[in-house]
């Protein structure tokens, strides 16, 4: 099953007032294992970055004036989240609307709330006591954030991705069941590389095993499958 892990940045807190995303992040994940594949983009806003903003994410708007607008970037932002994987998002209302809110400012179909994934829910069933920020959910699994001294879209879709398994039940990714080959940044292009042992398992047949087996089989006839293994 394929999930993509996303998080935004914006100039504020209503995107119906005006307020505009700045950067997305996204983190793909396949069977719950991060394959590598991300989506990331810095966003002109087309507008003043609030103080208030600024201190959260340091996105100047003298840097996000040398990026790309969301039009220009939306086919390959579509293309890598797909039609149907769920989106895995903290307090997805929030992002789930800025994204909504752009997707209609330059006429394209809406994400269904049906593929929202949202890990503030399960955290808050998953614990009767909060706080059920991302910072605070690190701390409870002990997840390293160190290097989170800023909010930034990738950087927490990649951290959220950790927080996602645990609020599942346990970090899978870690225990490197599968390595994607050939990753290219706006969706998977490779195979699940099959692990070689470094020596045979011991065979667990006995000789006595086996015969009993042949006996087993020559009391089944001439026509019995078995003996097109012996």
């Amino acid at each position: 099953m394929r999930e993509i892990v996303l998080d935004t940045e914006t100039t504020g807190l209503d995107c119906n007032k005006g307020d505009r995303l700045v950067e997305i992040g996204c983190v793909e994940l396949l069977n719950r294992i991060p394959t590598g594949a991300t989506f990331h983009a810095y966003l002109n806003p087309d507008r003043d970055m609030p103080a208030e903003a600024f201190n959260i994410h340091g996105l100047s708007i003298e840097f996000l004036r040398t990026h790309k607008r969301f039009a220009d970037v939306v086919d390959d932002f579509l293309a890598f989240i797909g039609d149907d994987a769920p989106l895995v998002i903290h307090n997805a209302s929030f992002d789930h609307g800025f994204l909504c809110a752009e997707l209609k400012r330059h006429n394209r179909a809406l994400i269904s709330r049906d593929r929202l994934v949202d890990t503030l829910a399960l955290a808050r069933r998953k614990h009767s006591a909060g706080p059920y920020n991302l910072d605070a959910l690190c701390g409870k699994y002990g997840i390293d954030n160190s290097r989170r001294t800023k909010h930034g879209a990738l950087l927490d879709a990649e951290i959220l991705a950790e927080v996602y398994l645990e609020l599942l039940g346990g970090r899978q990714a870690s225990f490197g069941l599968a390595e994607s080959v050939g990753v290219r940044s706006v969706g998977i292009d490779g195979a699940a590389i099959a692990r070689v042992r470094p020596a045979p398992l011991a065979p667990r047949l006995t000789e006595a095993d086996r015969a009993a087996h042949a006996q087993f089989v020559a009391t089944l006839g001439e026509n019995a499958i078995w003996r097109n293994y012996l």
